[in-house]
């Protein structure tokens, strides 16, 4: 008993240890993100499992795609709110063609968004298509680094909401367990690839907002 006590109080002060640390990361992010200058990319909110995508997509037909949950939708707003809150400036919304993401990029940045192929589900809902080395998804995971490589307007950040499939096809497969709502913020960049400079769960900006 002593010594499942001695392990517990070890992992508190661990974490109570470890907290201000990133705390402070979270701190110099959003400070940074004030001066705008990146791309956040995020991986569209939670969805309802019951709806199933029907392909070709029918990007009209609401019936015919996954949407997203009340839960999804919650939480889209209240990111949005807290990225209001820390004042993050947002330009442009780039978004899937599917309203899972169309809807998640407008509940987020409060206006309207751009929908693009590319950042169009390139998996069309199988696994097995994320990060293939050829042929379309190669394509498409080019066409995503030149749109998070290309600069924003001076003093806001662009927004890109997508699918676990592209950010692997952009990315690499280390990628593929990106959650829904999740963020990647990227450092955009002419003269190269843009630097990947965090990864950040809804909950935890919502958190930094409270804070």
């Amino acid at each position: 008993m002593n010594k499942l006590a001695s392990i517990i109080s070890c992992l508190v002060i661990f974490l109570l240890m470890s907290s201000p640390g990133y705390a402070t990361d979270l701190n110099g992010l959003v400070a940074s993100l004030k001066g705008g200058g990146y791309v956040i990319v995020f991986r569209h909110g939670a969805t309802d499992d019951s709806q199933k995508d029907v392909y070709p997509f029918k990007f009209d037909d609401m019936s015919a795609q996954r949407q997203l949950s009340d839960k999804g939708r919650a939480l889209a707003r209240e990111l949005g709110a807290a990225l209001a809150k820390l004042g993050v400036p947002i330009g442009e919304i780039y978004t899937s063609q599917l309203n899972r993401a169309v809807e998640t990029g407008r509940l987020i940045g409060g206006k309207d968004v751009s929908p693009v192929e590319a950042l169009t589900d390139s998996g069309a809902g199988s696994w097995s298509a994320m990060a293939n080395p050829d042929g379309k998804n190669a394509n498409i995971g080019r066409s995503v680094r030149d749109l998070v490589s290309a600069p924003p307007k001076a003093g806001v950040n662009n927004l890109a909401v997508t699918h676990k499939t592209n950010v692997a096809d952009a990315f690499g497969k280390e990628f593929a367990d990106i959650r829904e709502g999740e963020a990647l913020v990227y450092k955009a960049s002419t003269s190269g690839q843009p630097v990947l400079v965090a990864r950040v769960q809804p909950g935890e900006w919502i958190a930094q907002a409270g804070s």
